[in-house]
């Protein structure tokens, strides 16, 4: 694939709050109290109402692809098809395809990103229970069948290591839960995040399935899932080190790229966590193997993993505790990489991406893959005159950076097809809320929310459109 053309967008999840008849169904288990600005979802970045216009800043930069989500809760209410089938959601997401189709826009839609019913989880406990993977199946079914016809590119399931790692063992995300009875009110840190991933996995393959049972042949898409790609290094040369960088990938990559390229969970995971792990049948396992047509990485950053001692005879504490690592993101009083500012995570690290791609061609047989999301943040701050807020080489610099690496990796054999920004405007973040800032559009808060190109969209452009000084 030309390199031109791999540069494309990714509608945040967060800017899309759809409201249906005045009312917004949110995210469920997101403690508002946790949000460091204190703001909610009750409107988002309204892009509910003015999608065709934000169709309109796509097509204006070049782009010619746009990821963005379907909520499972406006198609289906209560998450179950007991609940009924909500058309108001289906007539907004067939009125939002059509205008990306007449615009020149392919849709890349995921899913399922972080969303799940609430109605769900007070019924049986969500992804801990596999009753789960009927309704989801149910869900899946009706995309499939009322927006397949259009939509060719689906992801299943955004980063469910990010669900497995902040919901059920740090207990910082929906839904909140952890051992840690100061911040959780129930839980199991080291147990659950096993039991959900395993049912995410499941629940990816049964939708993959159906799909390829009952749609791809006619509707003629391809359907994967995507994966938080973050890359380890050694903290030393010692061999404890790089046993550990290879433990951090095992325990975090290929917790769902070994079952879905080989069938099984990695060996050292199977070692270490033992029991607490679960294991797939053999009616599974034929399931789960091989089920993906590509594979979603979202990449941001890089950090060093160091051994830690670990006792074979010590209780289980927590997924995280299995490791038997530290992980950091700094070494010898420097940083593995430069930290934007308003930036909790992101360190940055080009050659990781690389790297990262590399590993994938290595250890999963080299599979189809797309970027799904890269990006970094700056710090809200609205006293600072506009022009210097738009004003981000900061953000230019990391993306052309990453796509170096990118084209690098290509260079090497490493399957990669395209590339999707993240993200497009600037949206709510999760716990930072609107206090971070990812949009190559400037989001105006204090002004009817209205979007202004930053000097990245503008540059954005001229690279997607052949200019070869932007390389």
């Amino acid at each position: 694939m030309h390199m031109k053309r791999l540069p494309q967008f990714a509608y945040p999840a967060f800017s899309r709050c759809l409201c249906l008849r005045g009312q917004c169904v949110v995210t469920f288990g997101l403690d508002l109290d946790r949000i460091e600005d204190g703001s909610n979802l009750d409107t988002g970045i309204d892009s509910y109402r003015r999608y065709k216009e934000d169709i309109l800043d796509i097509k204006k930069i070049g782009a010619d692809t746009l990821r963005f989500s379907i909520s499972w809760t406006r198609i289906l209410p209560n998450g179950s098809l007991s609940g009924g089938i909500n058309q108001e959601g289906i007539n907004h997401y067939n009125s939002f395809i059509d205008e990306l189709l007449k615009q020149g826009i392919t849709p890349f839609v995921t899913l399922l990103h972080f969303d799940w019913p609430e109605a769900l989880e007070r019924k049986y406990g969500g992804f801990l229970d596999s009753s789960i993977l009927d309704d989801f199946k149910h869900y899946v079914e009706i995309c499939f069948k009322t927006f397949g016809d259009r939509v060719k590119n689906w992801i299943t399931i955004n980063e469910p290591l990010i669900i497995a790692k902040h919901g059920y063992d740090w207990g910082l995300a929906p839904p909140t839960r952890c051992s840690n009875r100061n911040l959780c009110v129930a839980g199991n840190s080291s147990t659950e995040p096993y039991i959900a991933a395993h049912n995410f996995l499941l629940a990816h393959a049964t939708a993959v399935r159906l799909y390829r049972e009952k749609f791809q042949a006619e509707q003629g898409g391809q359907i994967g899932l995507s994966l938080v790609g973050q890359y380890y290094v050694p903290y030393s040369d010692s061999v404890l080190d790089k046993k550990a960088a290879r433990r951090a990938m095992d325990f975090e990559l290929g917790w769902f790229m070994e079952p879905l390229v080989y069938g099984e969970y990695p060996s050292i995971m199977r070692k270490l966590v033992k029991q607490r792990l679960p294991t797939f049948t053999e009616k599974e396992k034929k399931l789960v193997k091989g089920s993906f047509d590509f594979i979603g990485i979202n990449y941001y950053t890089t950090r060093y993993a160091k051994s830690i001692p670990f006792d074979p005879k010590a209780p289980p504490v927590s997924y995280s505790a299995d490791h038997f690592l530290n992980e950091t993101a700094e070494k010898d009083g420097a940083l593995i990489g430069p930290n934007p500012g308003g930036s909790k995570f992101i360190y940055i690290y080009p050659t990781g991406l690389k790297k990262l791609l590399k590993f994938m061609k290595k250890h999963y047989q080299n599979p189809k893959i797309y970027i799904t999301e890269n990006g970094t943040v700056e710090r809200r701050h609205d006293s600072i005159p506009i022009d210097q807020v738009l004003n981000d080489q900061h953000r230019i610099d990391f993306i052309s950076q990453h796509l170096h690496q990118i084209r690098l990796a290509i260079k090497s054999g490493v399957d990669v097809k395209g590339y999707i920004h993240w993200s497009l405007f600037d949206d709510f973040e999760w716990t930072e809320g609107y206090n971070v800032r990812f949009g190559l559009y400037y989001t105006d808060y204090r002004n009817n929310l209205r979007r202004i190109p930053k000097k990245s969209a503008k540059w954005y452009h001229d690279f997607i459109k052949g200019d070869e000084d932007q390389a």
